[in-house]
């Protein structure tokens, strides 16, 4: 079984300037769990999934800091707090989105889909032919495949 036969066709993309209110409003109406995210060019740029609205609504971890002659050294990255705050007070999909996307194509068999959602953590995969989207395969779409087996 290959993505082609059990993917999503019909795809619910956002853009950057989509607000973060409508995108967490089309994944409740559509009962998905993300989006991929398109350029003014139609391209994948990103996904936007349930898990980027959840950590808008988190507690503000403050990193830890020791103060050694006068200065303070931050014991995580000053960059990872900038992240957070961003997302937390972001009102569109670029300030939340995931940039880090993994993309498969029809080909990509049932188990290689399988070991990527495994192995890299991710819960939808969208399906590229060239540059162009022609479908997602999320988790419920692998559990639907192996219940056919």
């Amino acid at each position: 079984m290959k993505a082609k036969d059990i993917m999503t066709k019909d795809v619910l993309t956002v853009s950057l300037d989509t607000p973060v209110k409508k995108v967490a409003e089309l994944l409740a109406d559509y009962e998905i769990s993300g989006a991929p995210v398109l350029d003014e060019h139609d391209r994948v740029i990103g996904v936007v999934t349930e898990s980027d609205l959840i950590e808008q609504k988190k507690n503000l971890h403050l990193p830890t800091v020791v103060t050694l002659f006068e200065g303070v050294l931050f014991l995580e990255r000053p960059q990872k707090l900038k992240r957070e705050i961003e997302k937390m007070l972001g009102a569109t999909v670029k300030d939340i989105y995931s940039k880090k996307v993994i993309t498969i194509t029809e080909d990509t068999s049932l188990e290689d889909i399988a070991t990527i959602m495994s192995e890299k953590k991710v819960h939808l995969l969208p399906v590229l032919k060239g540059n162009e989207l022609v479908g997602i395969v999320g988790k419920v779409d692998v559990v639907r495949a192996l219940a056919k087996l």
